[in-house]
């Protein structure tokens, strides 16, 4: 059989979204469930968008989600170069076959001439097909002069993988520009040349591209090539299902996610699933997994919503699965760049000792900064915080008091300052109280951290030690 050969594609004009890591992710899983062979190739020949740093950035998101690539830019390949923008050449060389089996012909028409032909057949409520007004005697075709492909109008059928047998009239068959006036290649012409000289068996795109693989197929045919398997990959949907995801609806790109501390298994998870499923009811993969389990005939032929809060609730989910299953020190290494400023003046192992009781309620990384402030300075104190609470607005001031006292007291008797012990002291206190465990544990907590909550009571004081939880409920004691 023949090895399969798939490839990423993009265009470096901005910051990789959401919908594009998508489209390199199904390209990877089925190259390394097959053995296969992944390809990136940047498709640079739109010049007026190119984007300095786009292409840095593509390969910086598919190294940081462990889509490593074959062939392409830096590792390089048989097919070199993987710029199109550097293919120009070849891209002519495919374009003189055309042009000598009568199958395209240079086009000097100016551009207004064309929009009158365009306002012309809107008049006559008829379709615009160029094909209607070609020029009677094109010149000798040469760079500066846009190359149209001659089109031959018919029926097509075609196989598409996830939309099914497909079919198209000739009425959707015109003469597409090959070569641009500027001597680039347009993608319609590009991506088939590419895909034939690096030997693509899959193309894997976007649906919004079923509507050219007419003028696709007839390209494919009219240079005496195999069509490669078709792959339309379904619409990402904005989060109200009505239409697809844009930049105007709150996504964020692959980026900006990763600085807020989304998890590259996580997102890989995420965006694997959107769209496709084994037909069973896990949510959680890993990489291996996905490729294990990939198949093109899973892949749904519908629009998929996008749903930032399922992609936090699995980033979750892996921020746990990470730290039950390969430690604190594998989850501690994804950290850096997260903790509150303050964190610098703390070692690695106090840190981690903060990670180990947090990290269950994080969400992602970047909530270390809010959520564990305390851990490294002293909070500001807030005895409104301590009046407004739910369960403590009912005590008055001595009797808040009293608490503190006992509850220090209590505490400065310990001989041994870690969790089980704190723990005993505190269902002492309980008793010796005859407080509710909201009441107590939530004075004693807002004491030491003046924050929205924190870990369980006993690791927190564990964590930060005897002085320091001392100190703290001694400021508070004193203030009130």
């Amino acid at each position: 059989m023949k090895k399969i050969v798939t490839r990423f594609a993009p265009s470096p004009t901005g910051y990789i979204h959401i919908g594009n890591v998508r489209s390199a992710i199904y390209p990877y899983l089925l190259a390394r469930q097959n053995g296969g062979i992944m390809i990136l190739r940047i498709e640079d020949t739109d010049r007026g968008r190119y984007v300095e740093g786009a292409t840095e950035l593509i390969e910086d998101t598919l190294n940081w989600l462990g889509l490593e690539w074959d062939e392409g830019p830096i590792v390089g390949g048989p097919s070199e170069p993987y710029f199109q923008s550097e293919r120009k050449e070849i891209y002519h060389a495919w374009a003189k076959k055309l042009i000598e089996s009568g199958r395209a012909y240079a086009d000097p028409t100016p551009p207004e001439k064309i929009d009158e032909y365009r306002k012309e057949c809107n008049e006559k409520k008829i379709p615009f097909l160029y094909r209607n007004f070609r020029p009677e005697n094109p010149p000798e075709w040469k760079p500066g002069i846009p190359l149209r492909f001659k089109s031959e109008p018919k029926e097509y059928f075609w196989t598409d993988e996830v939309m099914g047998e497909m079919h198209a009239g000739p009425e959707v068959l015109d003469d597409i520009i090959l070569i641009k006036k500027d001597g680039y290649p347009t993608y319609n012409f590009a991506h088939i040349v590419d895909d034939a000289e690096m030997g693509v068996t899959h193309v894997m795109r976007g649906v919004e591209y079923l509507s050219s693989t007419p003028n696709y197929l007839a390209l494919y045919e009219a240079l005496n090539l195999d069509r490669p398997k078709l792959v339309s990959l379904p619409h990402i949907l904005a989060p109200t299902g009505n239409k697809k995801l844009g930049k105007r609806d709150g996504a964020k790109s692959a980026t900006e996610y990763r600085d807020d501390g989304v998890l590259p298994e996580a997102m890989l998870n995420y965006l694997a699933c959107l769209g496709w499923n084994d037909g069973t009811e896990q949510e959680i993969y890993t990489k291996d997994e996905l490729i294990k389990n990939f198949s093109l005939d899973r892949i749904q032929n519908s629009g998929a919503r996008y749903d930032e809060t399922k992609l936090l609730w699995m980033n979750g989910q892996w921020i746990r699965r990470i730290f039950d299953e390969q430690g604190v020190d594998a989850l501690y290494e994804k950290t850096s760049g997260f903790w509150p400023g303050t964190a610098a003046n703390f070692d690695d192992e106090y840190k981690k000792k903060v990670l180990s009781i947090i990290y269950d309620r994080l969400k992602v990384l970047s909530d270390l900064r809010s959520m564990t402030s305390y851990f490294f300075e002293v909070p500001r104190l807030d005895l409104d915080m301590l009046k407004n609470n739910k369960f403590l607005k009912k005590l008055s001031e001595s009797e808040l008091e009293d608490l503190m006292k006992k509850t220090i007291a209590k505490f400065s008797a310990l001989s041994e300052w870690d969790a089980d012990s704190l723990q005993g002291a505190l269902n002492e206190l309980l008793e010796e109280t005859s407080k509710k465990p909201a009441e107590l544990f939530s004075l004693i907590r807002i004491a030491l951290s003046f924050a929205p909550f924190s870990p369980a009571l006993n690791l927190t004081l564990e964590v930060l030690g005897r002085e320091v939880s001392l100190s703290r409920l001694n400021s508070v004691a004193r203030a009130i």
